[in-house]
């Protein structure tokens, strides 16, 4: 795509690529490389991420490992807002708050440094995709404890089948691409 063609959000979706079987058989995985690898495309897609939250008054952005930190340095930077990367266990070197959530098969942990977010930081929280919507909870739980607003979630990508939404209920959320 040329700098002069405008890119609609069904253009974004065709970037999106289908990966059956992957991780494990019966999944289908939304592949974001295409998106990324067309700048004039993965610009559209971090702009319109961005838009409804121009006027939030956004101090931190959150991104969750390992794809949220490709869209939410981008989004951060338009936002002029600092970004936190919010990863699992171990991965973080200096002192971090921590919390566990429930998964169909176990459980999981997020890290965030302890010094990432201040109490009445506005906080914007950024994935690649909403699923079940139990990593973004867990996200909004950290940043919480630590005093700071969550001001919404902005995702590339919602399964809307998954039905994450419902863990997140009177949350602002917003999603580019809806896959039903």
């Amino acid at each position: 795509m040329t700098q002069s063609v405008t890119v609609t959000v069904q253009d974004i979706a065709r970037y999106i690529r289908d990966v059956p079987d992957f991780p494990k058989p019966g999944i289908v995985f939304k592949d974001i490389t295409p998106l990324l690898l067309d700048a004039t495309a993965f610009r559209r897609a971090v702009e319109l991420m961005t838009a409804p939250f121009r006027r939030a008054k956004v101090a931190r952005v959150v991104s969750i490992e390992s794809r949220g930190f490709l869209l939410g340095a981008p989004i951060a930077l338009a936002l002029e807002a600092g970004l936190v990367p919010m990863r699992k266990p171990g991965k973080l070197p200096a002192e971090r708050g921590r919390v566990e959530y429930a998964l169909e098969y176990g459980t999981d942990a997020l890290e965030m440094h302890k010094d990432a977010v201040s109490a009445g930081d506005r906080v914007l929280v950024v994935d690649d995709v909403l699923a079940t919507g139990g990593t973004a909870a867990a996200a909004a739980k950290l940043v919480r404890a630590h005093g700071a607003e969550v001001v919404g979630f902005t995702f590339l990508i919602e399964l809307d089948f998954l039905n994450g939404r419902a863990r997140l209920e009177g949350e602002r959320i917003e999603a580019l691409l809806h896959y039903a």
